[in-house]
């Protein structure tokens, strides 16, 4: 595992759900990607309404859904690792988007256990036996 703290760096990737790179969603292809390149970690999040710079609101209210809400992927990583995200954002974002980067103070970053640490579910029937 690396070791990332101190002042590191935030990026982060504004979009709409809509985006696409070769067929695939672009947050999942820019995630797995992110993967591959060996960065720290990246964490997608998809909004329930937002605007851009078209100025139109794209929102999941029944009424008005909308075919493209926002999301938003977060980079926390050094400076080599933003420095190698910038091309591979200018590859990668064909499409509107918003790009922004800010310094941070990484308190602690460490890996979680592998698998649940939850108990197993109760099981729904007598003596165990599944179905029912």
């Amino acid at each position: 595992m690396r070791i990332l703290d101190g002042e590191q760096f935030l990026v982060r990737i504004f979009m709409g759900d809509a985006d696409k790179w070769h067929h695939t969603p672009l947050d999942r292809a820019l995630l797995e990607r992110l993967r591959r390149e060996g960065f720290a970690g990246a964490t997608v999040f998809h909004g329930v309404a937002g605007f851009g710079a078209a100025s139109v609101i794209h929102t999941s209210h029944i009424v008005d859904l909308s075919g493209d809400l926002p999301v938003v992927i977060e980079v926390v990583d050094d400076q080599e690792h933003i420095d190698k995200l910038m091309p591979i954002l200018d590859e990668m974002l064909v499409g509107g988007a918003l790009v922004t980067m800010e310094k941070v103070r990484v308190l602690k970053y460490a890996a979680g256990k592998r698998g649940s640490s939850l108990p197993p579910p109760p099981s729904s029937t007598p003596g165990g036996a599944p179905g029912g």
